[in-house]
């Protein structure tokens, strides 16, 4: 699980306009070519004790947009494998959950009745290895999935399912305008980028009169609380209204790791900034047949505060 498929079959573009047609070619490229993974070398190397790396420090302070896109996308390349180690049976490779909840969009049809999605060009922004793509595949959408991390793409390869997937920053899309009448974004891009307005300006612009775009993160409330699954994350620690962003840093001081913090008005004001209308403002309660525990989320905190809120935006 570990080894991904060939680096080279995944389109990484930078910002310019880029047909679904080019990307549904390089789609079927990754289809066909797609190698078998899990083979293991046969050159002996020699083995070299690497030094223990040091953990990073965790702190609030500024992280622009070059700063946080950088540490992210290496975070996410270094992590995937663990993540989808961890992740991948909760996620299914074929299933579109909105959060750790377990909120399904078989269920929630946030994204319309499964019956409308034929046909509909769907983007799915943050795609990680393209679980909710291949569902939407499913559905008889056309999906396009992109991912700021070239290592969780190489994971949407070892999965398979032919989705084209395009590496790209979400704050500039290397899409024509009006090419998509769906966009979404399981916990994917938004939580983790320092100009959220930027993004959605973007999202609208690649989407057609009437699409919709919804997307999931974390529930601001969350920011308030320690990040632990046990009573010691039921107690406020924190300001909501401290917008310092959470950065984790080397012993030089360099973010390799980003979240931004926005309160559900500046989550709302963002929407409205980036051109959408918001139609719903949805807060999962946490189900009972639900007992993991992903981090900061549990069955205990997620009975009493949510954890998960997702955004439901038009464009007129």
């Amino acid at each position: 699980m570990r080894e991904g498929a060939h680096p080279g079959r995944i389109a990484a573009y930078p910002a310019q306009d880029l047909s679904l047609e080019a990307t549904r070619a390089i789609g079927r490229l990754c289809r066909d070519t797609r190698r078998r993974v899990g083979r293991k070398s046969t050159t002996r190397e020699p083995i070299i004790q690497e030094p223990e790396p040091l953990e990073p420090e965790a702190t609030r302070r500024d992280a622009g947009v070059t700063e946080s896109s950088r540490a992210n996308r290496g975070w996410w390349d270094r992590n995937a494998d663990e993540y989808q180690i961890e992740h991948g049976t909760f996620l299914g490779d074929d299933r579109f959950v909105w959060g750790p909840e377990g909120l399904d969009e078989v269920e929630a049809e946030l994204l319309g009745p499964p019956e409308d999605l034929k046909g509909k060009d769907v983007l799915e922004i943050g795609a990680g290895a393209a679980q909710c793509s291949r569902w939407l595949a499913a559905q008889g959408a056309r999906p396009v999935a992109l991912d700021l991390s070239h290592r969780q793409l190489q994971h949407a390869l070892r999965i398979g399912g032919g989705v084209p997937l395009v590496e790209a920053d979400a704050g500039a899309l290397p899409f024509a305008d009006g090419s998509f009448d769906l966009a979404c974004s399981a916990y994917g891009a938004l939580p983790f980028v320092a100009d959220p307005v930027r993004v959605l300006r973007e999202v609208r612009r690649v989407l057609r009169p009437g699409g919709r775009f919804v997307f999931s993160v974390t529930h601001p409330i969350r920011w308030a609380f320690p990040d632990e699954p046990g009573p010691e994350g039921l107690s406020i620690s924190a300001s909501y209204f401290d917008r310092t962003p959470y950065v984790e840093q080397d012993e030089e001081g360099r973010a390799v790791y980003v979240e931004h913090h926005r309160t559900i008005g500046d989550r709302v004001r963002d929407v409205v900034a980036g051109g959408f209308r918001l139609v719903d403002l949805v807060e999962p309660e946490w189900p009972a047949w639900n007992t993991q525990e992903w981090g900061g989320w549990s069955p205990l905190r997620g009975n009493l505060i949510p954890g998960t809120a997702i955004f439901v935006c038009e464009r007129d």
